[in-house]
């Protein structure tokens, strides 16, 4: 077991410094990373180091940053938690980072001290060095978060469960669920959880991180959650069992509220309070591996955490009278009026936000716009959409969404006694997956099979596609229902989803779902 996980450490080093976010010979900074010694209760021997920079707040926060396996508090510090410190020169905040000193240099998130609170574990030290810092730097007990990488990921959810009345948020990268990786024999690694294979129903998911502080009813800590698509090391599947967690200690449902792409490659989904500083964030990256944080991505965690905050914390006013004009086939142009700020910071522009059909659907973002004007194309003829703005401030506080208002596009024709919506789950430059497609059975009786035909746009090509047969002629699609989804009764639905492949650059969509029941 120890051979392997020297392996997986070797490897996991060797991304980091393939994906240049782990430095190597790059310069250090000691002088401005202090050790502490004597800093309370500590069981298992950690390492405390602490960061002050030269200009610390009036009420800081306290952020604990924790290092992935086999690294150091020094390494994470110069190498890809370095924008944490920038930021931290910046906004004055306060940062502790743990160091292991077991051979493997992980923490230990899988024994049973380590999965209770206050159970002599590696949280244990951890709160003691928090508690340090709270005493000597007079920290906003409001704006104490934790982040961490691979094993300091799953720190992050252990310490997020453990102790909910101390910590407000955490952002975790390619983690793992809170007691996912417990174990009884000692070991401090679980091949179930960390192969993707241990998937629990969303309650148990939160039963689980309640067992780690039995009798507590008070909220739970906001939570980030990132993983790469093609993650090995702790499998893809582990993003979505963090999501059942932390949706289900927060008494959410497993529909996200908003999704957009902030990057090609990246799909973000939040529940619950949508803005900036979401209940729940989930960044899922295509294509990549156990190589997180990436270029750029710390930035995201550091407003998620809210450690960028300045003295404006005022959300603008919500836009208002919000309306549609020139609805053509494919098109529609959206006005609002403006919204004001009374934080000081001035508006930084406005989020366009769309969702299918009449009601239900989510609402995804589709647009930005600095003024009061948005002209949205690409649309599907004769098929209704509904439309929210929202408007952002500098600090990065977002408004409530404006009125809703509802359009349908001209033209086209709708066969047959079924409807077909497309969602766009998640798409990158050179391919995209939609899902679901709801087919629903719009007439008044029962229908025992349909078939969903659209368009891919030229040089897109179908590379896979579940829950319906697919037949291709040119760059016309055919979906059938399968045995099992055919029969529908009056205003039942059922999904399928489809993934394709387009040429780098190409933006473009499927269009013209339509339904028919042969």
């Amino acid at each position: 077991m120890k051979r392997r996980l020297r392996a997986i450490l070797a490897a996991i080093a060797l991304s980091l410094v393939a994906a240049g976010l782990l430095s190597v010979n790059g310069p250090a900074n000691a002088a401005s990373l202090t050790q502490v010694t004597n800093f309370g209760t500590n069981p298992t021997n950690l390492n405390m180091f602490i960061y002050v920079p030269d200009k610390v707040a009036a009420r800081p926060a306290l952020l604990v940053l924790v290092h992935y396996c086999g690294g150091t508090a020094g390494g994470i510090f110069n190498g890809n938690g370095h924008d944490f410190v920038t930021a931290a020169d910046r906004y004055g905040y306060i940062m502790v980072l743990p160091e292991a000193t077991r051979s493997e240099k992980c923490f230990d998130v899988s024994t049973a001290a380590a999965l209770r609170r206050n159970g002599g574990g590696d949280s244990t030290g951890i709160m003691s060095m928090v508690a340090y810092a709270r005493q000597r730097y007079n920290v906003d007990p409001g704006r104490i978060v934790v982040s961490g990488y691979s094993s300091g990921a799953m720190m992050t959810n252990v310490l997020a469960a453990q102790y909910p009345d101390v910590f407000a948020a955490g952002s975790a990268f390619s983690g793992v669920p809170a007691g996912c990786f417990a174990t009884t024999n000692g070991s401090l690694w679980n091949s179930q959880c960390s192969g993707g294979t241990l998937i629990k129903t969303a309650q148990q998911w939160g039963d689980q991180a309640r067992a780690m502080f039995p009798g507590y009813t008070g909220s739970y800590p906001r939570m980030q959650l990132w993983h790469g698509t093609t993650d090995t090391t702790l499998a893809y599947p582990n993003f979505g069992e963090e999501i059942k967690q932390w949706t289900n200690l927060h008494g959410l449902g497993q529909t996200p509220g908003f999704t957009d792409h902030p990057q090609s490659s990246w799909t973000r989904t939040r529940y619950g309070t949508i803005g900036t500083q979401a209940t729940i964030e989930g960044i899922s990256i295509a294509g990549v591996g156990h190589q997180l944080p990436m270029a750029g991505q710390v930035a995201y965690a550091i407003s998620f955490l809210g450690l960028d905050r300045g003295t404006d914390s005022t959300p603008p006013t919500a836009p208002a009278n919000l309306t549609a004009s020139a609805v053509g086939a494919t098109g529609a142009n959206l006005s609002w009026t403006a919204s004001t700020d009374s934080g000081g910071s001035g508006l930084a522009g406005y989020d366009i936000l769309r969702a299918p059909g009449a009601t239900g659907g989510t609402f995804t973002q589709v647009g930005t716009a600095a003024g009061t004007t948005f002209t949205d194309t690409g649309l599907t003829a004769a098929t209704t959409y509904r439309y929210q703005v929202r408007s952002r401030n500098a600090a990065g506080d977002v408004s409530a969404p404006s009125n809703t208002v509802q359009v349908t596009t001209e033209g086209g024709t709708t066969t047959g006694a079924c409807t077909a919506v497309p969602t766009v789950q998640t798409q990158w430059a050179t391919g995209y997956v939609i899902q679901p497609v709801t087919v629903t059975n719009t007439s008044t009786s029962t229908i025992t099979s349909w078939a969903v035909t659209f368009t891919l746009p030229a040089g897109h090509t179908l590379t896979g596609s579940w829950n319906a047969t697919v037949t291709t002629s040119g760059q016309t699609m055919t979906a059938k229902s399968i045995g099992y989804n055919g029969i529908l009764a009056p205003g039942a639905t059922t999904t399928f989803g489809l993934q394709a492949g387009r040429p780098n650059g190409d933006a473009a969509l499927p269009s013209g779902y339509t339904c028919t029941t042969p």
